[in-house]
C-alpha cells in the first residue's frame, strides 16, 4: 500500500510553461519533520531552503529547481519509504531535509547505496561521521557531538565543578552527552536518557534536586525542550540550578513560548540571529519580511544547505551525470555561510567556530539570544579520523 504523506513541491512560476528547449528542472528532494511537537523544526528547515530559491526566482545557482518536500512524521519507517519512493518513481539524485538522527539512520543509506547525494541540514549522528562516512554524504549543521561539546566547554569556561545531564534515548540524545562529557572537566553527577516523547519529567526534576549538581546540562529539542525548561521551572529548580545547553534546547520559537523563564539561561551555538555579516544580515532581513516569525538555527542550516546546492548546480551548470565533479564542487563548500567562516572536514563535516550565546532581556523588553564569546575556533569533529573514503 502506497504511504499516505504531506508533500509539497516549490519550482520557478513559468517554469513548465517554458520552451522545450528550456533547461529541465533539478528535482531536490526533502524529507523532514512537519507534524507533531518538532514540526516547526521540519517547517524552518524548509522555509530557510525555499527562501534561498526564491532570491534565485525558483533557481539555485543559475539552474532551475524543484524541490518535493514530504513529511516524515518524525517515523523512520515512514521517511525510508517516502526516499525510496523519491528514488524508484521521480528518480531523484539530491536529498536533504531530516531533522532528527533516528530518521536519518534509516533513511540515508538507502540514499546513499542508490549513488544519490545527501546533504544534511541537521541530523549528524556519529557513525556517519566516522566509520560509516561515505563520498555522497554531507553535512552543513555539525556533527552531533560537537554542538554540545561547545556546551561542555561553555559549562567548563564558566568554571562548574559538577553537572547533571539528560537526553533522549536515541542516537542523537547519545552524541549529546558523550560530546558534553568529552569537554566538560568536572564531575558528573548524574545521567539520565529520557523518552522522545515523554511528557511528564517529575522523576527528573527530583532526581536532579537530590544530585544537587552546580549545573544542569540538558538536549530537549522543539516542543519536548519547550515542556521540559517549564517544568523545570515549575519546579523551582530554575533559580536554584543554572543551565548550559546546546543551541538546538532554546532556539527563538522556545523562547517564544517560554518567555522570561529562560533568563539567565546560557547557551551555545555556532550560529545566532545577531551575526554581523553580509550573509547573514542579507537572510535575517529576507527572513523576516517573508516569515513574520521567530527565526531557529534550523531555517539558518535550511538556507545554508541551498546555498552548498547552489554552489555545486553553479559549477556545474546542473549536470548530474558527473557525480564526481558535483561531488569536488560540493566539497568547496564556495558559499557564503550566514554563520561566518565555514568549510567541510576531511569527512565532509563542517569545520566552524563556536559561540557563547546568553538569554538576556532586548532592546524592547523581550528575552532574546545575544552572542556574548567565543566557545572553539576552526572546531571539527572527534571521528573525522575513523573516516576512510
Amino acid at each position: 500500500m502506497r504511504l499516505k504523506s504531506l508533500r509539497f513541491i516549490w519550482a520557478a512560476p513559468l517554469l513548465f510553461a517554458s520552451m522545450a528547449s528550456a533547461q529541465e528542472p533539478v528535482k531536490i528532494g526533502m524529507i523532514t519533520t512537519l507534524s507533531g511537537p518538532a514540526g516547526y523544526l521540519g517547517q524552518d528547515v524548509r522555509d530557510g531552503f525555499k527562501l534561498a530559491m526564491d532570491e534565485e526566482g525558483g533557481k539555485l545557482g543559475g539552474v532551475p529547481v524543484q524541490l518535493v518536500v514530504e513529511d516524515d512524521g518524525l517515523k523512520p519507517g515512514q521517511g525510508k519509504q517516502i526516499a525510496e519512493r523519491f528514488l524508484n518513481e521521480e528518480s531523484i539524485k539530491l536529498f536533504t531535509g531530516i531533522v532528527f538522527s533516528n530518521v536519518a539512520g534509516a533513511t540515508v543509506p538507502d540514499i546513499l547505496d542508490a549513488n544519490a547525494f545527501y546533504v544534511s541540514p541537521n541530523a549528524a549522528p556519529s557513525n556517519m561521521a566516522g566509520k560509516d562516512c561515505d563520498k555522497n554524504y554531507f553535512v552543513v549543521s555539525w556533527q552531533n557531538d560537537s554542538l554540545h561539546e561547545s556546551a561542555g566547554q561553555y559549562a567548563t569556561n564558566l568554571g562548574y565543578k559538577t553537572a547533571f545531564v539528560l537526553a533522549p534515548n536515541y542516537q542523537a540524545g547519545k552524541d549529546a552527552i558523550a560530546g558534553f562529557k568529552r569537554y566538560f572537566k568536572g564531575k558528573i553527577v548524574g545521567e539520565i536518557y529520557t523518552k522522545l516523547d515523554q511528557t511528564d519529567f517529575a522523576a527528573e526534576m527530583a532526581q536532579v534536586r537530590a544530585a544537587k549538581p552546580e549545573v544542569v546540562f540538558q538536549f530537549h529539542p522543539g516542543g519536548l525542550g519547550i515542556t521540559f525548561l517549564r517544568q523545570y521551572q515549575q519546579a523551582g529548580l530554575m533559580k536554584e540550578i543554572p543551565m548550559v545547553v546546546a543551541e538546538p534546547s532554546m532556539d527563538g520559537v522556545m523562547l517564544a513560548a517560554v518567555g522570561d523563564i529562560a533568563l539567565g539561561l546560557k547557551v551555545s551555538s555556532h550560529w545566532n540571529a545577531d551575526f554581523d555579516n553580509a550573509a547573514n544580515k542579507k537572510f535575517m532581513a529576507e527572513w523576516n519580511k517573508t516569515y513574520h516569525r521567530p527565526v531557529t538555527t534550523y531555517a539558518s542550516q535550511g538556507y545554508d544547505t541551498a546555498l552548498a546546492y547552489a554552489s555545486a548546480l553553479k559549477a556545474t551548470g546542473g549536470d548530474l551525470k558527473n557525480a564526481d565533479a558535483f561531488r569536488e564542487a560540493l566539497r568547496k563548500a564556495d558559499f557564503q555561510s550566514v554563520r561566518g567562516k565555514f568549510a567541510f572536514g576531511p569527512n565532509q563535516h563542517p569545520v566552524q567556530n563556536w559561540y557563547a550565546l546568553s538569554v538576556e532581556k532586548g532592546t524592547d523588553g523581550k528575552p532574546e539570544l545575544k552572542t556574548v564569546g567565543e566557545v572553539f575556533k576552526d572546531h571539527g569533529d572527534a571521528y573525522a579520523a575513523e573516516c576512510k573514503m
